[in-house]
């Protein structure tokens, strides 16, 4: 990535003219995007071609952002079989694989990661924006950034290339343990942080443990966080930023999109939407129609210029609401006022996105359970802990805890969630003879 220089310290915007412009600008300019971006999707992967000619629909018929509304879904689940049809990244990839220099991953339902690829144009583009949102929530050049999210092909990870941009001093920390990343933020005077809502609160506790006052031995004045419902919840930022004595901003993200498409400034009045780079649609569920502003709805995003692999009216399954009022920041991209929940029961459990079908792969898969499963999450010290409960096919309880172990183990390798794992007698666990229910969520008040 080519030496860039960041704005001035006390300019208020990253790209003024771009961030401040009207309503009508912004709908022109995602106009302009959205043509182009279909045509290119239609030229270059044959899943779009084939998919747009199925349903009548073609690039040139769009004259407004409302005909995106002709265009058919895809969703995770089109993702992952064709990623499984034409290896190793399906057939939406509308770029040859050369021109490919990067590759973010997630786990789809049956653990099967699903790869997120990036042309050096589409990387460039995700670090401006990303640049761009971190100077919207106050980091500046002066600022010591301590990124502290997974790198293991996550694409939180390379964000930390966004403080680098706008020139702040960043520190690649990692998912080193706790008290080693206290260390780090304080040896080298840490300003802000980025990681979780669960872990911002399980850190600070920490370094209470340890004999460190948050708000008097550390520098951190705004911590970053993604990745839980959490970050959305006012009282959940209030208790952190009360811990810590630092501002709290929530950002939103996905590997299929990049690290975050949304954030909050620094007014903190919901998440302004990276909207030159997604057409956001908010539609009721089972009607398809647009919800109104303010009301709930399931969140569909269309990227606007992520050429390696476009991805048109991509299903979610967050649901969300939002508004287009204007912000006292001076923005005027439209903002998420949160997310409410999910359509399906995907858990995420430290950041990380977990499916009841994962587990069932593995249960069913082992010839020494009875494939029956359920997962019960709990909330302890303020994380969220997962345990797994299988049964084993014998009556015999002497190998529970090699079976448990290597369950665990199993677990961790297809999905990279640690859960603690608990082996019942057969015919333990409840039956269905319909809709089973695998998750028992102990939680009080997660999503609000």
């Amino acid at each position: 990535m080519p030496i860039t220089h960041s704005p001035a310290s006390d300019r208020k915007y990253w790209d003024e003219a771009l961030e401040t412009q009207s309503r009508a600008d912004w709908d022109a300019l995602k106009l302009r995007l959205l043509q182009a971006h279909l045509a290119h999707a239609y030229a270059h992967s044959p899943y779009y071609r084939a998919s747009f000619d199925a349903a009548g629909v073609h690039p040139e018929q769009v004259r407004s952002l409302a005909d995106i509304r002709r265009f058919p879904f895809i969703d995770k689940k089109i993702l992952r079989d064709r990623q499984i049809a034409v290896p190793p990244f399906g057939d939406l990839v509308a770029v040859p694989e050369r021109d490919i220099v990067y590759i973010s991953a997630s786990s789809g339902s049956t653990g099967v990661p699903t790869a997120s690829p990036f042309t050096a144009g589409d990387f460039a583009d995700w670090i401006d924006y990303e640049a761009r949102q971190f100077w919207s929530s106050g980091l500046r050049p002066e600022d010591r950034y301590c990124h502290s999210l997974n790198f293991s092909l996550f694409v939180g990870g390379p964000c930390v290339l966004g403080a680098q941009k706008l020139g702040a001093l960043s520190i690649h920390a990692g998912t080193v343990p706790s008290e080693r990343l206290l260390a780090i933020a304080g040896q080298f005077g840490a300003t802000a942080i980025w990681t979780t809502p669960s872990y911002a609160w399980y850190l600070g506790e920490t370094a209470i443990k340890e004999g460190i006052d948050p708000k008097k031995d550390l520098s951190i004045r705004r911590i970053f966080v993604a990745g839980e419902p959490g970050g959305s919840i006012p009282e959940t930022r209030q208790r952190i930023e009360a811990l810590w004595g630092a501002s709290v901003y929530d950002y939103y993200g996905l590997s299929d999109i990049f690290g975050a498409c949304a954030g909050m400034c620094e007014e903190k009045h919901g998440l302004h939407w990276a909207e030159d780079h997604i057409l956001v649609e908010v539609l009721d569920p089972e009607s398809g129609e647009p919800v109104a502003e303010g009301e709930r709805g399931e969140l569909v995003l269309t990227t606007l210029k992520k050429s390696a692999r476009p991805m048109i009216r991509f299903r979610t399954g967050d649901i969300v609401s939002f508004t287009g009022e204007p912000c006292a920041c001076g923005r005027t991209a439209q903002r998420m006022l949160g997310t409410h929940g999910r359509l399906d029961d995907m858990l995420i459990i430290k950041g990380v996105n977990i499916f009841p079908s994962d587990v069932e792969a593995i249960a069913r898969k082992d010839r020494e359970l009875t494939g029956e499963y359920r997962l019960v999450v709990e909330r302890e010290n303020h994380l969220d802990i997962l345990t797994v409960e299988v049964e084993r096919a014998a009556a015999d309880a002497s190998q529970d805890a090699a079976l448990a172990e290597r369950f665990a183990g199993h677990l961790k390798s297809v999905t990279g969630i640690s859960a603690r794992v608990t082996i019942l007698p057969p015919d333990a666990l409840p039956r269905a003879t319909h809709k089973a229910k695998r998750v028992e969520d102990r939680r009080s008040g997660v999503w609000g």
